[in-house]
Parts: structure tokens; C-alpha cells; sequence
């Protein structure tokens, strides 16, 4: 990489042409003398990668060398920083990355998957090159919360970080606030949208979230990132009545992504999980709704830090991009998970039973007597205290109702108990529904 007092331009090539990497021609040809102030030399486009050639992105190519193999383009000596914009945890994207590093050029991404599994393999490499490693992209779009982590909250100890990390499953959760809909119709309409992919599943099902909140919590707490350990739920469960209910009760329903460490020292865990929560409405992230993502951080001395805006998009997710590029054209490198990789501690997964939490948990049985008397006897069983209970009424043309409640605050094993007792009960339709309530 360039020493300090070079103001030569910084020379990158992206690999990716698709909405992101075009976001990324357009913002430095837009703002490209602002960018060059601030980072003390311009940054200029010089090869670009992509699987087709002739296809129209919106912007003008015919200044940029083509290399139809992403190989040769990392291979090009004219180069000192690799743009990944192809996306994948393994394949192309990663060989290349690793090809970047292993030539002590930068690598700049905006791969989650690809960082939440091999993260901590790329980051031995750059550090072991001096080369940078930059990811900003890869977490919430536009919102600088790898930074706000990294640098930002430094000087603090976190007791944990949590928020909203997948702007399609906060669309439909939020719009079947707004609609009244069910998740399948909803879903369906943010597909027609372009919100959701046609194969939504690593959204719906909370693995996107998952890859962003282990690099999240690598960076917050010193760990090794560990997509493994992530407990992930989706929300393809959660029904309008459930919203509806919800709101009742003076709550949304929200996918949060949750990390923090109990413990100290040999004693530490770390817990991390990703799953569908009721929110009470004057939590700072009830109102965040549509696409936007938000993370909050609670520090030992910052208190509770806010990051909010644009979870994806061309725009946003370019100018997380070029902030990355713009760091390593100040040579601006340091430790891509905030301390070196042989530091960063190895956590055993936390086990979450004996928690505590209130609960809400909604059944779908059979409208006959005893019902009722089968759930409520499996709570008073597993030592589970019901502050409410509602019967909803009808779920579907074959006779089955919704049963709703709330617990009173206890440990999360005794909830885990109840259902234990009540699974594979003739009484249950289908499998309950469990969203605990976040804490204010």
C-alpha cells in the first residue's frame, strides 16, 4: 500500500457490476473532487470485472480496462485495491479476496456472508500484509455502524448490541402493521416491489441478520466471529393477528438481532441471537419501519448510542463503499475486527434458560373444551406465571382458534419446559408462536 505522504491517486478495481458497483462509478463521478479533498488524493476506477459485458448499468464504462476473469483483475499490477462487489460466502468472490490480500492489495466488500464465515481468515491475511480490510458495507447499508463500533465507541466496554438488520423483513412486518395483511400476501407484494428477492429465504428466515450480528459482535466485544453460534428465528410464523394483538398490548413486532456477553474473564459467554420480538412503542427502535435498519449499542460510559438510516440500496450501500475507500486512501488501516486477530477472544456460546424475560406466546388449537385447562396446566407445571390471556377467535374455515398470552417475567428454560410438555398434544394445530418482549 502507498506510504503516508503519497498523494499519488489510490487505484481500485471493482468486481461487480451490479446496482452497488454502479452506485460505486456514479458516486465518485459525482462527487469525486469532494472526495479527493477529503481523502488527500483522488480515487480513481481503473479495471472492472463483471459476468456480462454488454449489459447496460447506467453509467459509462469505456474509460475502465475489462477483465472477464475476476482473477486476472486482482492479478493487474496497476491496482492497489480490490472493490468485491460480487457477493456469495465462498466461489469467486472469496478466492479473489483472498488472492487481494495474499498480494498485499486492500480489499474493500460489501460481503456479509462471505465476512461472517471467513472473516477471521481474511483479517490474519491483511493483517499479516499490513493491507487493509474494510467492510462497512457489508452491515446496514449506509449507516456507518462498523465505524461508529470500531473507532467510535473504543474507549468503551459494551454490554451489548442489538437492533434491526434486514430491511426486508422490517418492510413486511411493518406493513402488516399498516395493512392489515397476512405475512404470505405481504410478503408476496414486497417480492412485486423489489424488496425481497425471489428466494427470500436467508431474509425471512433471519439468516441475513445472523451474518451481519457476527460481525457486529466480533467487533463489539473482541470475539472471533462465529456465524455457528448465531440462534436464528425467522418470522415466517408470525400472523396479522399476531400484529394486531401485539398492538393491543401497545407493541410492534419486530426481527431483532441481539449479541452480549455475560460473564467475565474464563467465565465469559457470549449469546447471540436473531428472532422476532414484541417492542413497546416507545422504544427507540418501535418507529423504525420499511427497508431501515438500526443498531443500538450500550456502552459502560457512552450509554445507549443510536445508528439509524438506509439498510440497503444502491446509494446508501455506495457510500458505505467509498467512506471504506476513502479510509484507505488516508492510510487509515488498523485491525479489521478493532483489536488483531490473535487477540480477539474465543467465547463459548452463552446459554440463554436461565434468563429472564416475559413471553408472549400464541397457540393454534382445536375450538373444543379442555383446551384452555390442557396449555394453562403445562404453564402452572413449568413454573410459568400467565399475566394475561386471550382467546382471538376463529384462525382459519376449519374450526381452529388462536389462543394468545403474556407471561409475568421468569427464566426462559421454564417457558422452554411448557412447550416440552405440550408438544405432540392433539389439542395444538400447529406450532406455537413464542416472541419475547425486549426489555425497555
Amino acid at each position: 500500500m502507498k506510504q503516508p505522504n503519497d498523494t499519488a491517486p489510490l487505484r481500485i478495481a471493482i468486481a461487480g457490476l451490479g446496482t452497488v458497483g454502479a452506485g460505486v462509478i456514479r458516486l465518485l463521478n459525482t462527487n469525486g473532487d469532494l472526495i479527493a479533498a477529503r481523502a488527500g488524493r483522488s480515487i480513481e476506477v481503473v479495471a472492472v470485472s463483471a459476468r456480462d459485458r454488454t449489459l447496460d448499468r447506467g453509467v459509462d464504462l469505456s474509460d475502465y480496462a475489462w477483465e472477464d476473469d475476476m482473477s486476472a483483475l486482482v492479478a493487474r499490477d496497476d491496482i492497489d485495491v480490490l472493490v468485491e462487489l460480487v457477493g456469495g460466502s465462498d466461489g469467486p468472490a472469496l478466492a479473489a479476496s483472498r488472492a487481494a490480500l495474499t498480494a498485499g492489495k486492500g480489499l474493500v466488500t460489501a460481503n456479509k456472508a462471505m465476512i461472517a464465515h471467513h472473516g477471521l481468515q481474511l483479517a490474519e491475511l491483511a493483517e499479516g500484509k499490513n493491507a487493509p480490510l474494510k467492510f462497512e458495507a457489508a452491515v446496514a447499508g449506509g449507516i456507518p455502524v462498523v465505524k461508529g463500533l470500531r473507532e467510535g465507541t473504543s474507549a468503551n466496554a459494551l454490554t451489548k448490541v442489538y437492533g434491526i438488520l434486514n430491511g426486508t423483513c422490517n418492510y413486511i412486518l411493518s406493513e402488516m402493521e399498516e395493512t392489515g395483511a397476512d405475512f404470505a400476501e405481504t410478503l408476496a407484494e414486497a417480492q412485486k416491489l423489489g424488496y425481497a428477492e425471489a428466494d427470500p429465504t436467508f431474509d425471512i428466515e433471519g439468516i441475513d441478520a445472523a451474518h451481519k450480528l457476527a460481525i457486529l459482535a466480533a467487533i463489539g466485544f473482541g470475539a472471533k466471529v462465529d456465524f455457528d453460534a448465531v440462534r436464528v428465528n425467522g418470522i415466517v410464523q408470525v400472523r396479522a393477528a399476531d400484529i394486531a394483538q401485539a398492538d393491543a398490548l401497545g407493541f410492534v413486532i419486530r426481527l431483532i438481532a441481539q449479541a452480549d456477553v455475560e460473564g467475565e474473564g474464563k467465565d465469559a459467554r457470549l449469546l447471540q441471537r436473531v428472532r422476532p420480538c414484541l417492542v413497546a412503542k416507545d422504544h427507540p427502535l418501535a418507529p423504525v419501519d420499511g427497508p431501515t435498519n438500526a443498531v443500538v449499542a450500550e456502552g459502560n460510559f457512552s450509554g445507549r448510542l443510536l445508528f439509524q438510516g438506509a439498510g440497503a440500496g444502491d446509494g446508501p450501500t455506495a457510500s458505505a463503499v467509498v467512506a471504506d475507500l476513502i479510509d484507505i486512501a488516508r492510510n487509515e488501516v488498523g485491525a479489521p475486527f478493532s483489536i488483531p486477530v490473535a487477540q480477539l477472544a474465543a467465547f463459548p456460546a452463552a446459554e440463554p434458560g436461565h434468563r429472564m424475560e416475559r413471553t408472549y406466546l400464541r397457540f393454534t388449537v382445536n375450538d373444543r373444551p379442555g383446551v384452555l385447562a390442557e396449555i394453562t396446566a403445562a404453564m402452572r407445571d413449568a413454573d410459568v406465571s400467565i399475566e394475561s390471556l386471550i382467546q382471538q377467535g376463529r384462525a382459519n374455515q376449519g374450526g381452529d382458534v388462536l389462543v394468545a398470552m403474556v407471561t409475568h417475567e421468569g427464566p426462559e428454560a421454564n417457558v422452554r419446559r411448557a412447550l416440552e410438555l405440550l408438544k405432540g398434544s392433539d389439542s395444538l394445530t400447529d406450532d406455537p408462536l413464542v416472541l419475547p418482549i425486549l426489555p425497555a
